[in-house]
């Protein structure tokens, strides 16, 4: 109340003075409100107040009541302070309680819930209404909780909320998720009479959801007899937060059967729901509604359309959006180059970044995103340096970009001077940023720094942060620390789906059967649902700890197979020398309809390798370009020249050399000049030595006939 306490209290004794006025003034006091009303009417709210206060004569209701509403629309705290002290001065012992109530909305609506309080606790009679507005005020101030204990209060003291204060409370129940609370609040609304109203309807349907029970979130939907566009809004966005996007897009499309008009932030809400699932046919569908009612042009839509096309891969329908003259804002720009950098097309998209004329965070972020997904660290790197050079903003997302490149480049003490960064910067306690140090130092080799900092961050870790340690340790060959570690995470936190298939690879690695085992029981009597990349892990743990019967169990078990599964089981029948049968498997791959990869091919060749199917391996190699429009790489390569040395076809040896698109590596000529040697072809095997001089002349190569009487020479 007032500036502060004292300078109210001096407001209400200069008013006192002058409150009992003679019946004669009652024109003066008219002629006043004309001239108060005619400044509001311009505009000239600080100079309406000032003739009010200035004035010891009441003025009618309505005034007040008017004042109030634009101190709130203008924010203007000042004169509200002051309209309070002249109402309550002009009017005391019992100035109107309604229009007590307004001023508090008002000191609600300005962000001063500290005046509204004050004002609450001094009023010598309260009713309904006060209660309203002071728990209204807290909860548009952000004080969730203090509105609820002010309604449970009001509660106990037999006070009815209206429809307004049940609208406030609920909503603060949906920002500190309290869904028991919410459930009396929904039987209160039903006794009071209320369940007819929409407004409240709708915000139980956004509790609920908030608080993630979509059961009720829709069964309360479906009860609500006239939903309004708001309510579809709520409920299409309450299924997109909650991870269940195809419902989102279903309850859009019942919507529009409906005969509703979509608001644009729910066009927004369907078509990121869309993006994410790459539902790109409903997304187009969304797209010709957007455009029968008029919504392609609208800044929301279009930025949603261009995002939902571009991560769908349908980049040439984002960059059509993206040219319609009421399309290009920051938003846009920035998802149009996210779609191409992060669909592989990195070199448009960096062009469109430099035609920017504005950025931000955002849009630098997302560059960098498409640089490091795609593993081109030095641009990345250069793209870092600029970023540094024309703006000082940054955020937990950039450093994280940042230190998977440091991690891409293997330089370690690039990312020690991150860190140091992360750390003047008070950012390390974001827990992104430091699973992403976590990372860094891990894939760079210095399992020491990754240790102390896992120590460090001991109090707001997560299963992400264990994984990065135990995925560090697998990958350099410490798979029994990784065993050892997993026995502690028990203790902290639940294993995630990712970090059991890391153990798995782990035991695989170290060939523990019996360790893998257990592992895979874990995860039986855990309930752990094992999806595709879980069972692949498994097959290939099976496989190469040499128990093939339990890899074949583990593949059929499942209701479908992709091509992650295929070539975990045909690989692993390579490991376990049985070449025939990973051809056969290969061959029932087919006929499943599941088309190879280049992963498969290597099994295949390897198979090949194993068995001596020279000519059928010639064959596949040939198909992986002619049949699957698969270029073969340096694997398949090796694998080919490892298959003609192991059986001797020196002539096809060399005419395969001979046919490759790029020079052998070093370790093919080393294989090729050892072929030669043992099987007495010294043409190559005079190239081959050669070619190994030119390659690494620290070493000495020569090539020599091998005397299979006295061995080699």
């Amino acid at each position: 109340m007032g500036v502060n306490g004292n300078a109210a209290f001096v407001f209400n004794r200069v008013l006192q003075r002058n409150t009992h006025q003679p019946k004669g003034l009652r024109a003066e006091s008219e002629a006043l409100t004309t001239t108060i009303v005619t400044h509001l009417n311009f505009g000239r709210l600080r100079e309406a107040v000032s003739i009010l206060f200035a004035s010891p004569l009441p003025f009618p209701f309505s005034l007040y009541a008017r004042l109030f509403q634009m101190c709130s629309t203008n924010a203007a705290i000042v004169e509200a302070r002051k309209v309070e002290s002249h109402l309550i001065a002009t009017f005391s012992p019992t100035p109107p309680i309604f229009l007590l109530n307004r001023a508090i909305e008002t000191y609600g609506k300005c962000g001063r819930l500290d005046d509204a309080k004050e004002l609450f606790e001094e009023m010598p009679q309260r009713n309904g209404g006060s209660w309203n507005a002071m728990i209204t005020a807290y909860a548009q101030g952000g004080c969730e909780k203090k509105a609820l204990w002010l309604f449970s209060s009001m509660n106990r003291l037999g006070i009815c909320a209206n429809e307004i204060t049940f609208a406030s409370v609920l909503g603060s129940c949906a920002a500190v998720f309290e869904l028991f609370l919410s459930k009396q609040i929904h039987g209160l609304i039903l006794k009071y009479g209320f369940g007819w109203n929409v407004i409240l309807g709708s915000s139980l349907v956004d509790v609920y959801g908030k608080c993630g029970v979509m059961s009720d979130a829709r069964r309360m939907f479906d009860e609500i007899e006239n939903p309004n566009a708001i309510t579809w809004n709520v409920i299409v966005r309450r299924y997109l937060e909650m991870g269940n996007e195809r419902e989102a897009v279903v309850m859009f499309f019942k919507m529009i059967r409906a005969n509703f008009r979509p608001l644009n932030f729910t066009f927004s809400n369907a078509l990121v729901a869309c993006s994410t699932i790459s539902a790109l046919l409903e997304g187009i569908q969304i797209h010709g509604v957007a455009i029968r009612i008029g919504y392609e042009e609208d800044e929301v839509v279009s930025s949603s359309l261009i995002d939902m096309y571009a991560k769908c891969g349908d980049l040439e329908s984002a960059h059509g959006i993206f040219e319609l003259p009421s399309s290009k804002n920051l938003i846009s720009w920035t998802s149009v180059v996210s779609g191409y950098a992060m669909n592989g097309r990195v070199r448009e998209a960096r062009e469109l970044f430099n035609e920017m004329s504005e950025r931000n965070v955002i849009t630098w972020n997302a560059m960098l995103a498409g640089y490091t997904r795609f593993r081109q660290w030095e641009e990345a790197l250069e793209l870092v340096f600029l970023m540094r050079k024309e703006t000082q903003h940054v955020d937990h997302v950039t450093l994280g970009l940042i230190l998977n490149v440091c991690a891409g480049l293997l330089d370690v003490e690039l990312g020690k001077q991150v860190h140091g960064f992360i750390y003047r910067h008070g950012l390390y306690s974001n827990l992104f940023v430091g699973n992403a140090l976590l990372h860094m130092y891990g894939k760079c080799g210095n399992l020491r720094s990754a240790k102390l900092w896992f120590y460090q961050i001991s109090h707001w870790r997560d299963k992400i942060s264990w994984n990065a340690l135990l995925t560090s340790h697998a990958r350099h060959g410490l798979s029994e620390e990784a065993m050892t570690m997993f026995g502690e995470m028990q203790w902290e936190t639940t294993p995630s789906e990712i970090t059991l298939c890391t153990l798995l690879s782990a035991c695989a690695n170290i060939f523990a059967l019996e360790q893998g085992k257990q592992i895979h029981g874990f995860m039986i009597r855990n309930g752990y649902e094992i999806n595709v990349a879980g069972r692949g892990a498994l097959v290939d743990m099976y496989s190469k700890c040499r128990c093939l019967e339990y890899a074949v169990k583990v593949f059929k078990e499942g209701p479908s197979q992709d091509l992650i599964l295929w070539n975990s089981m045909i690989l692993g029948c390579c490991h376990n020398r049985r070449g025939r049968d990973a051809l056969r498997l290969f061959e029932l791959m087919e006929e499943e309809g599941v088309g190879p990869d280049h992963i498969t091919f290597q099994g295949i060749l390897l198979a090949c390798v194993y068995e001596g199917l020279a000519e059928i391996g010639t064959e596949y190699f040939n198909s992986m370009s002619n049949k699957f429009c698969i270029i073969p790489r340096l694997e398949h390569y090796e694998s080919m020249i490892k298959l003609y040395s192991r059986q001797g076809l020196m002539d096809e040896l060399e005419n395969f050399i001979k046919r490759m698109p790029f020079e052998p590596t070093v370790t093919m000529w080393t294989r090729v000049l050892s072929a030669c040697t043992e099987h007495g072809h010294s043409r190559l095997g005079k190239r081959a030595a050669e070619k190994l001089n030119e390659l690494n002349p620290s070493t000495q190569y020569h090539f020599q006939i091998m005397d299979t009487s006295r061995g080699c020479k």
